[in-house]
């Protein structure tokens, strides 16, 4: 197991524009969703300004290939939902991050930030658990990069 480059990072409350997935590749079916609608506005030019944010929802099971994954991307308060995408208020909160690089690899880098928290000061937090894709466009799976987010409590 490699040393993890851990930082703290408080993510302020913000209104995020949602959509969901569920099968056995949900992950495709939820970006296909936002892809169409944030670009059709324009938001993707501006991935600073509108960050997007994924998660489990809920969780696979034992005996099942199907699960669902949501995600969420940062919109401005006066942002409408429209036909697959609702629109939320996360509270924020605050999450140890930590960086890598490889799909392949996002299952072990959580286990490794979950061993960090445990020898940690840090409590559990209960807010969400993110994951953020940081380059999107990239083609090929082992070439993305990813920011895991686990809540915390001092």
């Amino acid at each position: 197991m490699s040393k993890l480059d851990v930082r703290i990072v408080k993510l302020e409350p913000m209104t995020v524009a949602c959509t969901y997935g569920f099968g056995k590749e949900p992950e495709g079916i939820a970006s296909s969703k936002m892809t169409t609608w944030a670009k059709a506005k324009g938001f993707y030019d501006d991935p600073e300004h509108h960050p997007t944010f994924g998660f489990n929802n809920p969780d696979p099971s034992p005996g099942s290939p199907n699960y669902g994954y949501e995600i969420w991307m940062k919109v401005d308060a006066d942002t409408t939902p429209e036909g697959d995408v609702t629109i939320k208020q996360f509270a924020g909160g605050t999450y140890a991050v930590t960086r890598f690089t490889g799909l392949s690899r996002i299952g072990e880098v959580w286990k490794q930030l979950v061993a960090w928290r445990e020898a940690s000061p840090y409590q559990c937090g209960h807010h969400q658990w993110l994951e953020h894709l940081r380059n999107w466009t990239a083609k090929d799976l082992e070439q993305f990069v990813f920011d895991l987010y686990l809540p915390i409590e001092a």
